[in-house]
């Protein structure tokens, strides 16, 4: 923690020289002392240090200022600091006022001038004022903060970019939280657009995007070289596994990542099958490892950054990104992944982010600590999804289509469900219409058997309903099936034939598209085996091939 702040406001030059000089000779190893002429100043000096989420220990203030009293000047001063010890220096005849501010403000002491010598009359007093504040007052987060409201669409897309990326943050939502509503209150009303992004220096943006994020956090967007062996679309499981084997072995790698490292294996609360963690891991520390292990290797990881469109000028691929940036490469490997499906029923999309949400969302799952919720789909990331909120929630309805847990479910994870007390599970059932006006605040639940619909209360709703491909970048470019997952290896030639334009004597190698240098691999592929380990088994197979391409460039 920085030091605490002392701050002494006089407004006579020789007095609070003489105070500073006191209070440095005494407390400086301790505390930082901060001077001010008057009331005013002193007052944007503790806006300031309110942003910056500095400590304030003390107020000592002179009564008799212009303008703005010392009392005055304490009565506005508590309500940023409001656990801060407060001292009025006075005069004689300012007892009676004195004694009047221990009944309105609280003050904690008052002093009569001259104080000399302060051994006796100045240090004691201040002493005991000090460690009584110690003793009491929380330490301040010294991290990111993020004020905002609990059901504001864009504040929960900064806290997710925040989490994804696993960088640490402090949330403080306004209706509820004092402490972000003093934030708030030092702020100009031009610059009170939520939510509000404050980093540790005192700086802060207004409603801010993924870009303005990753540049104030000085996360790399931009390429160092115009040139690269392979150009990896995607950091999720699959492209984080090239990343490694082929940084390590010697390929001038770079990886382009729109949002986060782990994809949607990355939202998940926890990864209980992956091979050599007998006890499990979340996806977020999988991606911080992986991550983590491609760059000692070299490889280089721009976030955010999006891959957007794919040109080939052999024997060079030319991959374009969302700002228009070109970099070629010899080799591409697509590891876009999908994303989840959207809930096309009425009221989903505007209630997207206010007790909507897609993936797991563990950046909101203490939000819902007592309340009831529901997770809808029956695969892995459901059923762990909905193993993850039981810990918070009061209690957890699975929406399942299906007509068992068993069909589209890992079986150690359908024990664990029926286990949990608080997870009840409604098979062959869909939602078809979610309400609310602010916030989410009912769902309506259609029988498929029956035909009944249910509509009842909910706090939020959790969505894992299929996956649609991320597969744009390279269409037009590599031959994809109507769903628009990418066709690889085997399932190219039609009757027989080598796809339309392929001019090698050889046929596809078994990760590589219809385009000899372009590869995928991971859920993006038409066939894959949607399961981390066998991402990042195909993200390492696809290096071996690319080292084969590599010997005929």
């Amino acid at each position: 923690m920085s030091r605490p702040i002392i701050v002494t406001v006089d407004d006579e030059p020789q007095v609070l020289n003489a105070v500073e000089r006191d209070l440095r000779q005494h407390y400086r190893s301790d505390y930082r002392i901060i001077k001010a002429g008057s009331g005013a100043a002193a007052l944007d000096a503790v806006k300031q240090l309110k942003q910056r989420n500095t400590p304030i220990a003390l107020f000592l203030a002179d009564q008799r200022m212009p303008n703005m009293t010392g009392t005055e000047f304490l009565t506005e001063a508590m309500k940023f600091y409001p656990e801060a010890r407060k001292v009025l220096l006075t005069a004689y005849a300012d007892t009676e006022a004195a004694i009047t501010s221990i009944n309105t403000i609280g003050l904690d002491y008052y002093l009569m001038k001259p104080w000399d010598p302060p051994e006796q009359h100045l240090f004691p007093v201040l002493d005991d004022l000090l460690n009584d504040w110690q003793a009491t007052v929380p330490v301040p987060y010294e991290g990111i903060r993020i004020a905002g409201t609990l059901w504001s669409p864009s504040s929960h897309e900064v806290k997710d970019f925040l989490a994804r990326n696993r960088i640490p943050y402090q949330w403080l939502d306004i209706e509820s939280n004092t402490e972000g509503q003093r934030l708030l209150e030092t702020l100009p009303q031009e610059q009170r657009q939520l939510p509000i992004v404050v980093f540790p220096d005192g700086s802060l943006i207004c409603c801010p995007d993924q870009r303005e994020l990753a540049s104030k956090l000085g996360m790399q967007f931009h390429a160092t070289q115009p040139f690269y062996d392979l150009i990896i679309a995607g950091g999720g499981p699959a492209g984080l596994g090239a990343a490694v084997y082929a940084a390590s072995e010697g390929l001038r790698t770079l990886m382009v990542e729109q949002a986060a490292t782990g994809g949607q294996a990355g939202t998940s609360s926890r990864i209980e099958n992956y091979l050599g963690f007998p006890k499990g891991l979340s996806g977020a520390d999988l991606a911080r490892r992986a991550s983590a292990q491609a760059q000692r290797f070299g490889a280089e990881i721009l976030i955010p950054q999006e891959a957007v469109g794919v040109r080939v000028e052999d024997p060079y691929r030319i991959v374009v990104t969302r700002d228009g940036m070109e970099i070629r490469c010899h080799t591409l490997l697509v590891a876009t992944g999908v994303t989840v499906r959207e809930l096309d029923v009425p009221g989903a999309k505007e209630l997207t982010g206010a007790g909507v949400y897609y993936g797991a969302a563990v950046t909101e799952a203490a939000h819902y600590r007592g309340h009831h919720v529901f997770v809808v789909g029956g695969a892995n990331s459901a059923g762990q999804g909905a193993m993850f909120f039981s810990r918070y929630a009061s209690q957890v309805t699975m929406i399942v289509r299906s007509s068992s847990l068993e069909k589209g479910m890992s079986q150690y994870l359908v024990d664990q469900i029926r286990g949990q007390e608080n997870i009840d599970v409604r098979l062959r059932s869909e939602v078809v219409a979610v309400y609310g006006e602010r916030q989410l605040e009912a769902v309506t639940i259609r029988d498929s058997d029956s035909g009944e619909r249910e509509t009842v209360p909910a706090a939020a709703v959790f969505i894992f309903i299929g996956a649609v491909p991320h597969s744009e970048l390279v269409a037009g470019v590599v031959e994809r099936n109507n769903a628009g997952f990418i066709l690889t290896g085997a399932d190219l030639p039609t009757d027989g034939q080598r796809p339309k334009g392929w001019l090698l004597k050889r046929d596809p190698a078994m990760l590589e598209t219809s385009v000899p240098g372009i590869f995928a691999a991971g859920d993006v592929r038409h066939g894959a085996v949607r399961r981390v380990a066998s991402a990042v088994g195909e993200g390492a197979i696809a290096v071996g091939l690319i080292h084969q391409y590599l010997k005929t460039v």
